[in-house]
């Protein structure tokens, strides 16, 4: 280390560290034992610019487990990680804040830098492609003591080799601090016709678990204190396609795709939860729409999924085609000011998949330092 440095007071050290992206943290962790101390421990100091969602990339192989890939975007650097491949217990997983989950062929989950997969009791009702969530009991808030406890809504499950539509699947959350399963009601009947994340997407907001067709516009919430489903409501402002439903901070946001007289576009509006009103705030810029797809495709725009936490919110395309770009939203304030940019191109070789899965998770420094220590 040279000699202006090692004579700062290590107070002084970790809190010009701290100002530095993740990135940058990882190489300054390798520069001297006394740094990797400083930005390892768990009382480092985290900025705004450490609590920005990262954009979580997983891409499944349905042959060859060799060909599975995981990236991981960080946008306070602008930057992808490539992450180490690690074994999951099916190809059926989803990913919610801080977590990858695996319903079959039993419950287990891992948090999402260190791959460990803890197994729970069963559940109830076995099944695939749920919604879920992670969120601290209501009574309580989230704590350093507390800890997440897990929603699991709808999915699918397999009689006889065949998919069972009828069965709605109660609603399910888990406590860890029993290691058990409660029943609650099951979604609405009007959900029956598409209840796995693949036709709906969910949102955990105030206390409420949003679920919201992404075909059928149709939109409830499950309150975590009362455990009651409220009326089921339609969500679709006019000329949207297909949409997804999204936390960000202190609003709910309607991320979809829209035919309008202008042509296509991709708009964002805001929900008041009340009484599920919506009023636009932002459109994507068209060089960054179509820089998405390939113009050729009659349905370019299908495959575009979008996830979001926080202020930011992703719009990539699973497809292969173009090595599945991205852009990001940032959300700048309440009055719905907003940044759009493109997400640079996934660090080559890409592989094509058979399956994508992606969602967003916020990253601090010491959680990759015990993702490394493991």
């Amino acid at each position: 280390m040279s000699e202006p440095f090692s004579s700062i007071s290590s107070d002084l050290t970790e809190l010009i560290l701290s100002h530095l992206p993740i990135p940058s943290l990882l190489r300054a962790s390798a520069v001297c034992k006394l740094w990797h101390s400083l930005i390892s421990t768990p009382s480092f100091p985290s900025l705004p610019h450490h609590h920005l969602p990262w954009f979580f990339l997983h891409g499944l192989h349905n042959t060859s487990s060799k060909n599975n890939q995981s990236f991981a975007f960080d946008p306070s650097s602008n930057s992808w990680f490539r992450l180490p491949s690690f074994p999951f217990p099916s190809p059926d997983f989803i990913g919610s804040n801080g977590f990858l989950f695996s319903t079959a062929p039993s419950f287990s989950f891992s948090p999402v830098l260190k791959p460990r997969w803890r197994s729970t009791s069963p559940l109830c009702f076995s099944r695939i492609n749920p919604l879920l969530g992670v969120f601290f009991d209501p009574k309580t808030s989230q704590s350093h003591t507390s800890k997440p406890q897990f929603i699991v809504v709808g999915g699918v499950r397999f009689i006889g080799n065949l998919v069972d539509i009828e069965d709605r699947l109660a609603v399910e959350i888990y406590k860890p601090s029993c290691d058990s399963w409660e029943l609650c009601p099951p979604l609405p009947a009007d959900f029956r016709s598409g209840n796995s994340s693949q036709t709906l997407s969910s949102a955990l907001f105030k206390g409420r678990f949003f679920v919201f067709g992404i075909y059928t516009f149709f939109v409830s919430f499950f309150d975590l204190d009362k455990h009651v489903w409220s009326q089921v409501q339609t969500l679709r402002p006019p000329g949207v396609l297909f949409a997804f439903l999204i936390a960000c901070q202190e609003m709910l946001v309607l991320a979809g795709m829209c035919n309008g007289p202008r042509g296509p576009s991709f708009n964002l509006w805001r929900i008041d939860e009340k009484n599920m009103e919506f009023s636009e705030i932002a459109i994507m810029p068209q060089d960054l729409l179509y820089g998405l797809v390939d113009n050729e495709e009659d349905d370019k725009f299908a495959s575009l999924k979008c996830v979001g936490l926080g202020n930011l919110i992703y719009v990539f395309n699973e497809e292969y085609h173009k090595k599945y770009p991205a852009c990001i939203c940032e959300i700048i304030n309440e009055y719905g000011k907003c940044s759009w940019r493109k997400v640079p191109q996934l660090p080559s070789p890409v592989n094509k998949f058979h399956k994508v899965i992606s969602f967003c998770s916020t990253i601090l420094p010491q959680n990759i330092f015990l993702a490394e220590e493991e």
